[in-house]
């Protein structure tokens, strides 16, 4: 891989992104391609490095049925029927793939994959590295696209435009680290350049993260769907600063925290799907004229939370929080796209040459809202 290179006028592919979307794009790409990708801040700074709880996978032919309709109930059944077989279906594939990039999941004393459960599952199917799944993820995948030798990427690069011609995408308009707007010509262009938390107050995402293929796609004729369709998480470390949200990952109700109302009480069942969780929360917060509700981790016994959340035990440390003696402030914050950039099974949008993937697209496996950890295996 080459890192911030000369840019040249031509390439065969243009990856916008470089979190697990991006990097599973470039890993899959015919090797004697040229091929560029660029990222708007920091190369660890895509949301897929801040995913905490785990990615789903299809434990056996028996688990099918129950995971289908999991998926379909907690989106509401709206999503794509297609989507969600094609993601089941394959998801045991991606895990294996994933494994023999390096990715490290979670394994007993037997070395057998431990699985664990998170809001609206029906079975354990979820694997997980600590509370860090997805930096384990990205960052190997990253490695694995950096010793790439027909791949350049470019930090701090910015996509101003498409170019395009007869709905066709013929290339990007880019801005460089230095300020330097150039044009690029490509085969084709793969957008997976993430959601749209950075137009929030109050997000889990990156402030970059501002939907600029949405944007894009308004300028050219992209087809858009269900832009509405915006996930709020139950739980982030509640503050009073202006500054990205800290997720209390859905797996710590997953192995048993407790939600309690200002008196200590338990106003709601842990394990309901995000969006009728965090609305439990917001009518408790309501009727007790509180800015956040309580999370007790304390209460949690199968596992020891310094073994399994070690960096979120960390981070509250850090914020003068001790979960393992009190429980924690936690409020609702954005945190998922399930809207996008229409795109069919292949990726395809509706301009040619022009593909999407991970959150920046909309392939219909989320319905209106994501289940817990199904975000990964189907990038």
């Amino acid at each position: 891989m080459k890192m911030n290179q000369k840019i040249e006028k031509h390439y065969n592919v243009v990856i916008v992104g470089n979190g697990v979307a991006g990097c599973f794009t470039a890993l899959h790409l015919p090797k004697d391609y040229k091929i560029l990708m660029i990222t708007k801040s920091d190369l660890e700074e895509s949301d897929s490095f801040l995913a905490q709880g785990g990615i789903c996978v299809l434990r056996d032919d028996d688990d099918y049925d129950l995971y289908f309709e999991d998926t379909m109930r907690a989106g509401h059944y709206e999503n794509r029927k297609e989507s969600v077989d094609i993601m089941i279906r394959s998801s045991r594939d991606i895990i294996n793939e994933l494994i023999d990039y390096g990715v490290d999941f979670y394994r007993d004393k037997e070395g057998n994959l431990r699985y664990t459960r998170e809001g609206a599952h029906s079975a354990n199917r979820i694997l997980y590295h600590e509370d860090i799944t997805g930096r384990e993820i990205t960052s190997k995948l990253l490695a694995q696209v950096q010793k790439l030798p027909n791949v350049t990427l470019m930090d701090h690069t910015t996509m101003i435009d498409i170019l395009v011609r007869d709905n066709t995408c013929d290339g990007l308009l880019i801005q460089t680290k230095d300020g330097d707007r150039v044009p690029v010509f490509c085969d084709h262009v793969m957008w997976a350049c993430g959601g749209i938390g950075g137009i929030y107050e109050n997000s889990t995402n990156f402030p970059h993260l501002t939907g600029d293929a949405l944007g894009l796609s308004l300028r050219h004729g992209v087809k858009l769907e269900h832009v509405n369709y915006v996930q709020i998480h139950p739980t982030t470390l509640y503050n009073t600063k202006k500054e990205r949200r800290f997720l209390i990952s859905e797996s710590v109700r997953g192995e048993g925290a407790h939600l309690y109302d200002k008196n200590g009480n338990r106003f709601a069942d842990e394990l309901l799907p995000r969006d009728v969780l965090s609305k439990k929360i917001q009518d408790q917060m309501k009727k007790d004229g509180t800015s956040h509700v309580w999370l007790d981790m304390t209460c949690i016994t199968e596992v020891d939370i310094r073994e399994r959340f070690p960096n979120i035990i960390a981070h509250c440390m850090e914020e003068g929080i001790d979960p393992t003696k009190e429980w924690l402030p936690v409020v609702p914050a954005q945190h998922y796209f399930m809207g996008g950039v229409w795109v069919d099974k292949y990726s395809h949008t509706t301009m040619k040459h022009l593909y999407a993937a991970g959150e920046t697209a909309c392939n219909g496996v989320h319905g209106a809202n994501r289940l817990a950890s199904n975000s990964l295996p189907f990038t």
